[in-house]
């Protein structure tokens, strides 16, 4: 798990969390900043996402290398 991973669920709750508590208080901007913040989130936890599978595949190309090199 990488920081991207951690901040973006982090942020994807918070946002979450804000949405719902704008709705609850009848406040259309607060609901529409959650809601905006949970979408950030999700996008920076897709992109740690990517970077984990990306560094995973480079990982595994390395050992193959290292093996067929033997």
């Amino acid at each position: 798990m990488n920081k991207d991973q951690v901040k973006g669920a982090l942020k994807e709750a918070a946002g979450e969390a804000q949405e719902h508590l704008g709705r609850l208080v009848g406040s259309k901007e607060q609901e529409a900043k959650g809601h905006a913040r949970e979408m950030e989130g999700k996008a920076q936890k897709n992109y740690g996402n990517a970077k984990e599978t990306i560094a995973d595949a480079a990982d595994e190309v390395a050992d193959s290398v290292r093996r067929a090199t033997r």
